[in-house]
């Protein structure tokens, strides 16, 4: 069931206003802007900024927000509602969590924030935080089935999401900030204040062989610093997965190093998030002793998304984020949307064949390919291959697991740079590397099967629905109607029979 929280009743976007949505989310350890392009099922950032101001850095031990960090918040609310003035924002929504809820000048403070950003400021209770994060999880990842926790500086909500819906919620005092807080900095006694919160959540071993969402970003700095240790290819948080035992031993690495300074890639890691990481590495590896989860996977979207969703009507929700984004992309920048379309059906005879069946997510990850294969048709000839792979394989894609990203990224890379080989270092040899054999494959028959239809159509529609492909026995035929006759020739036969050569099979045109 998909929740809002009870003390709004958010607009329902009209998807033909394609004004800019905005969420500012005041946390207990960042304040953060982020401006949406429009009503989208995958929307793209137009805008995302963050202030660490600690507001809930003193809430534990004193009870208040600090002047300090009050002074910050506003300054950068300040600056954050002029952001949304200049960029024309539609629709300005603004919460408040822990820190914020649990303060006695937490009042105050909201009504100073009011003041700045000319909307009410949401504060959002423990339980509403939790719900809206895992709503957040489902739009990015939208087939989630374990147990969510988002991390903040305050506080740790932990849900339980299946078959998309909540089973299960609770929030709990362990943010990183709060933790600094009461151990007065001393890592050795924040394992016994966790170790006494997870004793009152009944239902953690729910858990057991499902899917741990990661969400908030001393976890997602916890993942950058397994990116760099790992040397892994890819420098994408989103939906980025280690097995639980690999996560567990990395969080016991951090939080027990005696220097964090060893710790390679910590540099890429901002001053004020180092000294959470511990606190937040010790909360994970003990989560992970408890839900005794097959996987851990980091997800980027949580109660900013989660907003964002439940204003999004019934249409907009049931899209696939993935192919979504694509067809946005196609419309935004392709020479034709709508050949883009025609070439998934085009496609779909090249693994219509027993030994190349493809399974339901190949099928949608192809599709998705050759949504966005002509994407990168300004780049300049040369460069376009390695250009397009790595816009696809750093792209803001949701709906879509790291080896997904990989063969789509190979994909729209053998589509403009056919099968020269690689050399070097590059980010393709990289991810080509990092690919199945199978996902390599099918990665060269996708780029291979638009680069040979392009050759006929010139990337404009209504010309290869009247040229279909069909396999005759060991033979790839192409039917080809007398009226494009004369787009066939030489260069088209070539590309034709590298397509053929992929699929084991005999390339015959034949001009009907």
């Amino acid at each position: 069931m998909l929740f809002t929280p009870r003390f709004s009743s958010p607009k329902r976007f009209d998807a033909t206003r394609l004004q800019p949505v905005a969420v500012i989310d005041i946390g207990s350890n960042s304040v953060r802007l982020v401006v949406y392009e429009g009503p989208f099922r995958a929307p793209t950032p137009l805008f995302n900024e963050k202030e660490l101001c600690g507001l809930g850095r003193t809430v534990a031990s004193t009870g208040r927000l600090c002047d300090d960090a009050i002074t910050c918040a506003l300054s950068a609310l300040r600056r954050f509602r002029a952001i949304t003035d200049t960029l024309n924002v539609g629709t300005l929504r603004v919460i408040a969590t822990a820190a914020a809820r649990d303060a006695d000048n937490g009042p105050d403070f909201i009504a100073a924030a009011e003041a700045l950003c000319k909307v009410p400021v949401e504060v959002l209770t423990g339980e509403d935080e939790a719900r809206i994060a895992a709503q957040g999880v489902m739009m990015g990842v939208p087939d989630a089935d374990g147990i969510a926790a988002d991390l903040g500086g305050g506080s740790v909500e932990l849900v339980d999401i299946r078959n998309g819906d909540v089973r299960n919620a609770v929030t709990l005092p362990l943010g990183g900030l709060r933790l600094v807080d009461v151990t007065g900095g001393k890592l050795e006694k924040a394992g016994d204040i966790i170790d006494r919160a997870l004793d009152n959540v009944s239902w953690l071993n729910d858990g057991r062989n499902r899917t741990f969402y990661a969400v908030g970003g001393t976890w997602r700095a916890l993942a950058k610093l397994h990116m760099e240790a790992s040397d892994y290819p890819l420098n994408v948080m989103h939906e980025y997965q280690l097995e639980a035992a690999t996560a567990q031993a990395f969080s016991n690495k951090l939080h027990t190093a005696k220097r964090l300074a060893g710790i390679q890639g910590l540099a890429k890691i901002s001053k004020q998030r180092r000294e959470i990481i511990p606190y937040g590495a010790l909360l994970m590896e003990k989560l992970l002793e408890r839900t005794k989860v097959k996987t851990v996977e980091f997800s980027v979207f949580g109660v900013r998304e989660g907003i964002f969703y439940s204003m999004l009507d019934d249409k907009q929700r049931a899209k696939d984020p993935l192919l979504s984004y694509c067809e946005h992309l196609a419309e935004l920048y392709s020479r034709s949307s709508a050949h883009a379309r025609e070439l998934c059906t085009w496609t779909d005879v090249l693994f219509s064949r027993t030994d190349a069946k493809e399974t339901a997510e190949e099928r949608r990850l192809r599709h998705a390919a050759c949504l966005i294969s002509d994407t990168g048709w300004r780049a300049h000839p040369d460069y376009r291959g390695e250009q397009s792979l790595d816009a696809v394989a750093h792209a803001a894609l949701s709906g879509i697991d790291h080896p997904g990203r990989i063969f789509l990224a190979l994909s729209i890379y053998f589509r403009h740079a056919g099968r020269g080989e690689m050399e070097g270092e590059t980010l393709s040899v990289r991810l080509r590397k990092s690919a199945s054999k199978r996902a390599l494959k099918r990665a060269k028959i996708v780029g291979a099967a638009v680069r040979a239809a392009h050759m006929l159509s010139i990337g404009m529609p209504n010309i290869i629905p009247d040229a279909p492909l069909s396999f005759d026995g060991d033979k790839l035929v192409w039917e080809i109607p007398k009226k494009h006759a004369e787009l066939e020739g030489a260069r088209l036969r070539r590309r034709f029979s590298t397509l053929a050569g992929l699929l084991d099979c005999t390339p015959e045109v034949r001009l009907i």
